[in-house]
């Protein structure tokens, strides 16, 4: 017996970021650690889009941890450089799969990229979902029928 996969439907945002002088180290380039930083903020960014920002969270009753976290380096972001932090839901139906580029701004080129990953768990009983609660579901049909 085969699984049927759904496609999911694009849904994705993105933030912009310069590199600040506190980000990088003496050798001018981006600390490795403040690239999940960046990737934070193109999450909010993608939560904003369905409307299921932290606040919605909480106040849905779910605590959403990220659990698993994945980046390749590919390029050094360095002081003062215009980043653009693209993110895209890839999963929704178990967990929150969110994928992410960082590019530099003017040229296009790519200088990081990873994904996240995030699970449902239910702020009163600290129960693990295993599946996403329906204000999922709700948010998201509500986005894609905008």
């Amino acid at each position: 017996m085969h699984a049927i996969v759904k496609p999911v439907p694009a849904l994705s945002a993105s933030a912009s970021v310069e590199v600040p002088f506190h980000d990088v180290d003496a050798m001018n380039v981006c600390w490795h650690g403040h690239y999940l930083k960046y990737f934070e903020i193109g999450r909010a960014a993608l939560l904003r889009a369905f409307d299921y920002d932290y606040r919605e969270m909480q106040a849905s009753g779910y605590l959403w941890p990220v659990v698993e976290a994945h980046l390749k380096y590919v390029r050094p972001a360095t002081y003062g450089q215009a980043l653009d932090v693209q993110a895209e839901l890839l999963e929704y139906q178990n967990r929150l799969k969110i994928g992410y580029q960082i590019v530099d701004r003017a040229s296009g080129t790519r200088l990081t990229k990873g994904y996240t990953i995030q699970v449902a768990v239910e702020a009163a009983t600290q129960e693990l979902q295993f599946v996403s609660p329906p204000v999922v579901f709700d948010k998201l049909e509500r986005a894609w029928a905008r």
